[in-house]
């Protein structure tokens, strides 16, 4: 579990440059959950970006599976990347840590396409309660690890209002993301406005 983890934090690191905080946060019955802030100077300029690290120490396993494969199944970390002072983003540790031990809190397996909710805003004053999970392979690569463990996916995390999740669980997330693409919509916007769904 430690060797996974440690690999990737390189990886992280690779790709973010070194974290400038983190935070640890227990639940009871599980493994410790960080979040690492990256606000290194990159091509976005004003993007802090959050990254868990701890989900993917172990592999998700199917609910409905009689038992847990202790070494194949998925394996992921969260990725959150917003604009940088508009809000009082960094409360955004607790919910991000909730969404990470979420598997082995509830079992359930994080994957694209899936919305996760927090049940609360994602920081102070956001619009946002609940996050749509996007494709892997943009900001941090996939990192593949020795068989027969499966590579671990940097999932990013695209929050909702509570009216785009709504309409994602009838229309579908990529009938949603190709709404945000026509209209322009900056994702990272902390305070942003939900995108028109009429």
């Amino acid at each position: 579990m430690s060797d996974v983890l440690a690999l990737v934090e390189a990886r992280l690191v690779m790709a973010l440059g070194e974290p400038d905080a983190r935070a640890a946060v227990t639940f009871l019955g599980t493994d410790r959950i960080e979040v690492l802030r990256f606000t290194a100077a990159d091509d976005a300029g004003d993007v802090v970006r959050y990254a868990t690290l701890g989900m993917s120490a172990h592999p998700m396993a199917d609910p409905t599976a009689m038992v847990a494969d202790p070494l194949r199944g998925p394996r992921a970390e969260l990725l959150l990347s917003v604009r940088r002072g508009r809000a009082d983003t960094d409360k955004v540790l607790r919910p991000l840590a909730v969404l990470a031990a979420s598997p082995q809190v509830e079992g359930v397996v994080v994957a694209p396409g899936a919305s996760l909710d927090t049940g609360e805003p994602l920081w102070p004053g956001a619009p946002f309660t609940s996050v749509l999970v996007a494709e892997s392979g943009g900001i941090v690569e996939d990192l593949e690890l020795d068989e027969p463990l499966d590579p671990v996916r940097f999932l990013p995390l695209l929050p909702m209002t509570p009216n785009e999740a709504a309409w994602k669980r009838v229309q579908g997330a990529a009938a949603l993301e190709e709404r945000w693409l026509r209209h322009g919509t900056d994702l990272r916007d902390p305070l942003r406005a939900g995108v028109p769904l009429g």
